[in-house]
């Protein structure tokens, strides 16, 4: 009886292992989905929506599509600053049109691009593959004769964090404004997933390394009441920070109404921030 008992537990402790494992495969093969959830609406055209700006497709190195909104800067004699745009994973350019009019700073030129897989851009998103697009997008920006590539500030909301300070890592930019960041994906694996190794989540998108090697200054924004990616996040990588760096916490504010609690605000801080990084061209 006792020997029955015992090749019983054994039995089921092999099982719990199995499905474990079995757990642990499906989440490794699901990763990329469970970070980028969504592909959205196609990206259409900015004058569809009453922006001045055109409709403009980036190629990445690895042979994608990028669909992407241009918002050129106002008629100027010298070129202008511009401001990178990426947005979270459930997001996609053509519902941004209310707040890019709000946001953008008016003198000032803007990009927003969806990230490959999203809107109508090609491909299949992967935390590797939406760093490229985050490069690919700054080197085309950058070279666009009436922009100042010296005076570019890049944005990201949460996923878009990663591209974000990624793409400030490895290019020059004059400033980082970014939204709702994380630490970096594993610690964020680990936090909503804590049953399984955060190895399973990769090593991409680790905005602390990536902010540790930045210089520029850096205005990180988060809600008081985030659930998704906690306000500890902010103050750890506000922290790490090489440069100087500004930490905004919008009262009573979750993950997803940081712009409706943050209100006038909000864009009163973007757009100063961007005036103020970009008023001369930094050392490069």
């Amino acid at each position: 009886m006792a020997s029955s008992a015992v090749l019983s537990v054994a039995r089921l402790l092999l099982l719990l292992v199995v499905l474990y494992g079995a757990g642990c495969l499906l989440v490794w093969l699901l990763r990329d989905r469970m970070v980028f959830p969504v592909r959205g609406d196609p990206t259409g055209a900015p004058a569809d929506h009453g922006l001045a700006g055109r409709a403009v497709t980036i190629e990445t190195p690895d042979g994608e599509r990028l669909a992407a909104w241009y918002l050129p800067p106002p008629a100027v004699s010298t070129p202008a600053p511009a401001v990178l745009w990426f947005h979270g994973n459930a997001e996609w350019v053509s519902g941004f049109a209310p707040l890019i009019r709000e946001l953008r700073p008016a003198e000032a030129g803007l990009l927003i691009v969806d990230y490959r897989g999203y809107g109508s851009s090609t491909g299949r998103a992967t935390v590797a593959g939406v760093s490229r697009d985050g490069l690919a997008a700054w080197d085309w920006l950058a070279a666009q004769p009436e922009i100042d590539a010296a005076r570019l500030v890049v944005y990201g909301r949460s996923i878009g964090s990663g591209p974000a300070l990624h793409v400030a890592a490895h290019r020059a930019v004059a400033g980082v404004i970014v939204e709702s960041a994380f630490t970096s994906l594993r610690a964020l694996a680990k936090r909503h997933y804590p049953i399984f190794p955060s190895a399973l989540a990769g090593s991409g998108f680790d905005n602390l390394a990536h902010i540790r090697r930045i210089s520029a200054p850096i205005l990180l924004i988060a809600g008081q009441h985030d659930r998704i990616v906690p306000l500890t996040m902010s103050r750890v990588l506000t922290a790490a920070a090489a440069g100087s760096a500004e930490l905004w916490i919008i009262p009573g504010a979750d993950h997803n109404s940081t712009y409706l609690m943050g209100g006038d605000e909000y864009g009163r801080r973007f757009r100063a921030f961007v005036s103020r990084v970009t008023a001369s061209s930094p050392e490069r």
